[in-house]
């Protein structure tokens, strides 16, 4: 491993942690530090990341893995929908690495992390909803459109390949200003 993937690597299991207090808002912040390797690889030169997208699934099974640890402090069918999704996404991610195919996370998307926003979302904003298995069904089939819309813009189609992540902020503050 480079020294630029174990620093990014460190960021993202450091990123990971206030999950354990604070499901909800700890979940989003581990999101966006998921998301910010992107920045970490442009701005830091310390040898590199060799296959972003491999590196990129291993690290994501350490921020999963915080998941599930308050997940399975949940009860009945909130923790079962959450074992059965990491699960799920886990066989994925050894498809994948087993293959090297973007394409297979299209058949195996990581709807575990919307449910766990959802989830703990409702528990910390709508404590009293009730998740029956209509609803739970409702919600997983509604969530797993929507993650394969991003595992085919992401994997798929690869919008985001021919971008640095530095270059898309730039260009955005850019077209801000021209609008004030």
């Amino acid at each position: 491993m480079s020294i630029e993937e174990l620093v990014i690597l460190g960021a993202r299991i450091l990123g990971s942690l206030p999950v354990m207090r604070w499901a909800f808002g700890g979940a989003l912040f581990a999101i966006l530090i998921d998301f910010s390797d992107l920045f970490m690889m442009n701005l830091l030169n310390l040898g590199g990341v060799r296959n972003y997208q491999s590196f990129d699934k291993l690290a994501d099974i350490f921020y999963m893995s915080f998941f599930m640890c308050v997940a399975l402090r949940w009860d009945g069918l909130r923790r079962n929908v959450a074992i059965a999704l990491f699960a799920f996404r886990i066989v994925g991610i050894g498809v994948f690495e087993l293959i090297a195919w973007r394409g297979v996370l299209l058949f195996f998307p990581n709807v575990f992390d919307f449910w766990f926003l959802f989830v703990s979302g409702l528990m910390r904003f709508k404590p009293t909803y009730q998740l029956t298995r209509e609803r739970a069904v409702f919600w997983v089939v509604t969530l797993s459109i929507l993650k394969l819309i991003q595992e085919y813009l992401l994997h798929l189609s690869k919008w985001l390949d021919n971008y640095r992540a530095t270059d898309v902020v730039v260009n955005w503050w850019h077209a801000i200003w021209r609008l004030l």
